[in-house]
């Protein structure tokens, strides 16, 4: 397993685009100046061993050994020692609603956006817990099978749209049951599931599965995503916003959160309900109350021991820079013989 110690030096990658800015700029006031000067052809006969091949080179040369020297500041490393190790947590699966609905912006950006951003800062505050993710929307499925691996996580939850599934409608029952099935066999107090959705459009089905995990010993909470005055409904289409979505009346079609089927579904699975607002969505409230469930003690392979490998990138970034120390500008003597783009005069 490869991991770096310091991910925030790559940052520094973002100014690359800007040094090939400034080197296009400055090839192209060079450009501008031989013509100022003179023809451009007749100025290159009168500069033979200047070698605009050689600047580009010099210049990817810089450019090579400024990415390895990132790179090497961000350390790489590389698991040396692989071993089971006991960690002791909970299993956690979040439920997330992607139907159209989410879309709506009562709660800024959207729904959905809010409630990526909430999961993400959950995330970052997971430890030695395992966590899955299931998304629903007609149906349900599971997106991500239970792991510790939160950047995976993290990938996982970034891919996440309303076109993840394709049958609209919010099918919280099916979410509920395929998030218990999803759930390792394990200590049953140690288990959890956040439901995230507006509760809008639900099936019945709900209650009865939030009792049936209950009786299993898996607390099901709730997060209500939205706001009881609603909003429009996006009607986006290959990701261009077309207007709203309106009913068969042509009306426009407003979403509200429903937080009475949110608390029932919450009160029939042993759980808390927790409804968002724009200033804060409530998704820490909930895992304060898991993080006070007892935790229970499971076995995963792991890398324990990691070694640095900065040394071999900042060692090639010095040998690009000592190539491009080496390069002359000026063209070779076997290119100032060339002639590649003229012609021989034939005397008689």
């Amino acid at each position: 397993m490869i991991r770096l110690a310091f991910p925030v030096f790559l940052w520094g990658l973002a100014l690359i685009p800007f040094f090939w800015l400034l080197f296009g700029a400055k090839m192209a006031w060079k450009r501008k100046a031989i013509k100022r000067f003179g023809e451009p052809a007749l100025v290159r006969k009168l500069m033979p061993d200047q070698s605009n091949s050689k600047s580009r080179l010099k210049f990817l040369l810089m450019t090579g050994a400024f990415i390895f020297l990132v790179v090497g500041l961000a350390d790489p490393q590389i698991g040396s020692k692989y071993e089971e190790v006991k960690r002791q947590g909970i299993d956690l699966v979040i439920a997330l609603d992607v139907s159209n609905s989410m879309l709506a912006e009562d709660i800024r950006p959207n729904r959905l956006e809010r409630a990526r951003q909430a999961i993400y800062k959950l995330l970052d505050k997971l430890e030695d817990d395992r966590v899955g993710i299931v998304v629903f929307a007609g149906e349900a499925y599971l997106q991500l099978p239970f792991t510790s691996d939160y950047a995976a996580a993290r990938l996982f939850l970034g891919s996440i749209t309303t076109e993840s599934v394709p049958v609209q409608g919010t099918s919280i029952g099916e979410a509920i049951d395929i998030s218990v099935r999803a759930l390792p066999k394990g200590s049953i107090m140690s288990k959890a599931i956040i439901i995230i959705s507006d509760g809008e459009d639900h099936e019945d089905l709900a209650i009865d599965e939030a009792k049936k995990a209950k009786e299993a010993g898996i607390f099901v909470h709730t997060l209500g995503i939205g706001t009881p005055a609603g909003a429009p409904v996006p009607d986006i289409e290959e990701g261009v916003m077309k207007g709203y979505k309106t009913d068969e009346n042509g009306t426009t079609v407003i979403s509200r959160m429903n937080p009475e089927i949110m608390q029932e579904i919450a009160r029939a699975g042993g759980g808390q309900f927790v409804q968002s607002t724009n200033g804060d969505v409530g998704l820490e409230t909930l895992f304060n109350q898991i993080s006070s469930m007892e935790k229970s003690d499971f076995g995963t392979k792991a890398f324990t021991d990691y070694e640095d490998r900065f040394q071999l990138f900042i060692a090639f970034a010095f040998l690009l820079l000592i190539f491009e120390l080496v390069i002359d500008d000026r063209r070779s003597a076997i290119g100032k013989r060339m002639n590649l783009f003229g012609s021989k005069k034939v005397v008689k």
